[in-house]
């Protein structure tokens, strides 16, 4: 039996997912570091089982009604848990947040600028005192009502929504229609108004041409369709709906995804006339602390933000709100985050700025006694921001914190004060804790595929760098806090961009060098190559035939989605379902064994495989299905088999054992072959798009690609690909990558990982800071030529990763 004061948590027969009766012990009051190849078992033993085991004694002292909704829940696989103090879990975030959210919103500073103008701001004479609310664009009593706090309108033009005037109405002329019956439906309604649709656009009345694409008015009137061959149709009452105003209300209100981004083709925005892009009422702008408005000071970069508080100072609630605001502002820019600015969007910052915000709220947090669960905090971080979270780390720790971290970057791993390896590979082959000790104890390990990363004696030798077969640049580039840049991107040869976080890697290469090849190939023809946004003139985008950009975006947004849907190969197990003798004897069809459809799902979950509980007074959570218990699938449908396994049993298959299982299926081995290839043999089949990393969604895009038969030169731009990887994995990544390039194509990475930059034939990097101070391409070259740059604060890492003095 422990001790009471027992320094250690314990951990006995841990078997969540794929660990294997694991036994641990770690230290409190540490930065302890879990390692292991990716699907090792390593987040399974931090989050699966250490903080689900803290999260559900958590449950058991609350209320017993809760109790009883909370046991559906189900506890960790795991024998027992001792010295386990409350805990509180950082995970990555699988979902994209949504364009209210903000920098401020994220870190709750708003609320605290919000409270400092309410409380202490100079208002007009007579103008009565605000609540906070009235400060935010995000509630009913701050939001402009033109905009509805917004900041943009939105509208459209004639040559938006008919961008060839040569055709007729009939011909398709208004492209903003909808398409099939409804569109051909608008046609006829314009018809029988009176309208020609068969002449020319640039033809008819100009008023005409007005009234049918912006009209408010809706007329009713009786259309009678041209009679169809072998079709009889009788006449009915249609609906006249503008093209401006389908736009606007498909934009608007639909749920479909694909038709509000078709919709928002057609649509230009501009800054809202009533508020000028402040999404705050007349009210609300009227009050000033230090002389500026709470819009102007959300655009202050914070570092500048700072400066204006502390010279302002005060007196009383005022002196109190700005020494809170500058306490608060200090731990977001220790973590170097001080480029960024209140009211800049969430859905514009990398996933390593959003992580660094997250952590510098539980900084501010001021808890005890806890144990921090963190998911890679690294993943995004240029090795000079990685000090940074060191330091906050260590910070956690010395206020009485246990701080566990899943960590794959090697400059964590050696600052860890206790280490716990977990492999030696993925899946079925992993699941054992090779190592828990000190990091040094690693050394002495020699089935772990850490330790030879850890420990390694030299860096490898650097590799012949290619030559470029031509270049593609782009001259003028003027785009966030890019200004004024020319950049020469190498064709055929594999390039990485790099530079600390906000410095314009992601501006340079996803946004500005994307667009210009993706506006290129919609235009459909060579020739002059026109300006598009972003840059004034390109050279050499002709050279490129396919661009393919592989971004961390979530494969789906539902659990629905998963790894066998997007890959398409689900369709082909389904198949082979259908084929089988029950199936045919019963009349199932390949749709019988889709989990998104009546006849073979389970309907009490509708195939989801889990229920929503409720628990009023906390957020609510997911347990396994009462019925089918995470099947998904009715009775009758899991009584058919393929070689001894259901279809429930197939989807819970790893990549791995499935390559084994559907070898003589060559649809199925094609798919499952590149999975490999990328490093996903860990990920099972059905594993939802929610639970996949922004990296392994990214992967799964890439396998996806490496599928299709490749023609010309294709263009290939990932964004940081190594995100979450294990360096073991690296290097498996890298080998398809770099095979991609001797195909004769060319890969452009912004990247972190010094490795991968000191493996390429060309290194571009931005900075030499973030936001304001960085935007400027301070080296370009081989990766030598790079490491060796006075400016910038790459050089220093990159010199380090190629073994040069």
């Amino acid at each position: 039996m422990t001790s009471p004061h027992d320094p250690y948590v314990r951990v006995r027969g841990a078997r969540e997912h794929n660990l294997r009766n694991a036994d641990v012990d770690i230290p409190r009051d540490t930065l302890t570091v879990f390692t292991g190849v990716s699907g090792s078992g390593k987040s399974s033993l931090a989050f699966g089982t250490i903080y689900a085991e803290a999260q559900r004694r958590y449950f058991e002292s609350v209320a017993p009604y809760a109790r009883r909704l909370i046991h559906q829940v189900g506890a960790p696989a795991v024998g027992a848990i001792t010295g386990l103090p409350p805990a509180v879990s950082l995970e990555q975030r699988r979902s994209a947040p949504g364009a209210r959210s903000s920098v401020g919103t994220v870190t709750t500073l708003s609320n605290s600028l919000r409270m400092l103008f309410s409380r202490a701001g100079n208002y007009p004479e007579g103008a009565p005192r605000l609540d906070s609310d009235a400060f935010s664009p995000n509630t009913a009593a701050g939001a402009c009502p033109r905009c509805h706090g917004l900041g943009l309108v939105h509208r459209t033009t004639e040559e938006l929504l008919v961008p060839d005037p040569g055709l007729s109405i009939r011909e398709g002329a208004i492209a903003a229609w909808p398409g099939a019956w409804q569109g051909k439906n608008l046609r006829d309604v314009l018809d029988a108004l009176g309208y020609d649709v068969d002449r020319p656009w640039r033809e008819l009345d100009p008023a005409d041409r007005g009234w049918i694409l912006f009209t408010d008015e809706q007329p009713v009137v009786t259309v009678h369709p041209v009679r169809e061959a072998g079709r009889i149709q009788r006449p009915y009452q249609g609906t006249y709906m503008s093209a401006r105003h389908y736009v606007m209300h498909t934009f608007a209100d639909s749920k479909s995804a694909s038709l509000r981004a078709k919709a928002e083709r057609f649509l230009t925005s501009e800054p809202c006339p009533d508020c000028g892009g402040a999404r705050l009422r007349p009210e609300a702008m009227a009050v000033t602390f230090a002389g500026r408005t709470i819009a102007q000071l959300a655009g202050l970069a914070l570092t500048d933000l700072a400066e204006l508080l502390a010279e302002a100072g005060g007196e009383g609630s005022a002196r109190v709100l700005t020494a809170d605001l500058l306490a608060r502002i200090s731990t977001v820019t220790e973590l170097g985050l001080g480029y960024l600015s209140l009211d800049r969007t969430a859905p514009t910052l990398s996933s390593g700025e959003l992580q660094r915000l997250r952590l510098a709220t539980q900084l501010r947090a001021g808890l005890f006694g806890v144990v921090y669960v963190l998911d890679e905090p690294s993943a995004g971080l240029h090795p000079a921001d990685t000090e940074a979270l060191l330091t906050v780390l260590g910070r956690l720790k010395e206020s009485g914190n246990t701080v566990f971290v899943v960590e794959h970057q090697l400059d964590v791993v050696r600052r860890a004060d206790w280490l716990v390896d977990v492999g030696p590979l993925a899946g079925e082959h992993g699941g054992r804790v090779l190592h828990s000790g000190p990091p040094a104890g690693l050394a002495g390990v020699a089935e772990s595929a850490t330790r030879r990363f850890l420990f390694a004696d030299a860096p490898p030798p650097p590799r012949e760098v290619r030559a470029p077969s031509g270049w593609l640049r782009l001259f003028g580039v003027d785009r966030h806090n890019v200004r004024g840049v020319d950049a020469a991107f190498p064709l055929g040869v594999f390039t990485a961009v790099t530079g600390v976080s906000g410095s314009g890697k992601s501006t340079l290469v996803g946004q500005v060098l994307a667009g210009a090849l993706a506006d290129r190939a919609a235009a459909g023809e060579a020739g002059p190559e026109q300006p598009v946004r972003g840059y004034d003139r390109a050279e050499g985008l002709a050279a490129v035939d396919r661009l393919v950009q592989v971004d961390q975006r979530p494969i789906g947004r539902t659990p629905r989605s998963n790894l066998a849907t997007y890959t398409g190969l689900f369709d082909v197990v389904r198949r082979l379902f259908a084929a089988t003798p029950l199936a045919r004897e019963r009349g199932y069809r390949a749709g019988r064994f889709s989990f998104n459809v009546a006849g073979g799902r389970c309907e009490t979950c509708q195939g989801e495989g889990f229920v929503s509980v409720e628990l009023l007074f906390l957020p609510s959570t997911y347990a396994p299905c009462p019925d089918c218990h995470g099947a998904r699938y009715n009775p009758e449908t899991l009584e058919v088999t393929l070689r001894g396994l259901d279809i429930a049993q197939v989807l819970d298959l790893t990549v791995e054992a499935a390559a084994g299982f559907f070898a003589d299926t060559p649809a199925a081995a094609r798919s499952l072959g590149t999975l490999l290839d990328v490093g996903l043999g860990y990920l099972r089949l059905g594993q939802p798009a929610t639970e996949l990393s922004g990296g392994e969604a990214q992967r799964i895009k890439l396998a996806a690609e490496l599928q299709r038969v490749r023609r010309g030169h294709t263009l290939y731009l990932l964004d940081e690909p190594t995100t979450g990887l294990h360096p073991a994995d690296v290097e498996v990544l890298m080998r398809q990558l770099h095979g991609l390039v001797d195909a004769g194509s060319t890969v452009v990475v912004v990247e972190h990982d010094m490795a991968v930059a000191a493996g390429a034939d060309w290194v571009i990097d931005l900075g030499p800071g973030g936001g304001d101070r960085g935007g400027r391409i301070v080296a370009a070259g081989p990766p030598v030529e790079v490491a060796r740059a006075a400016e910038g604060r790459t050089a220093g890492y990159l010199r380090a990763a190629l073994g040069l003095s």
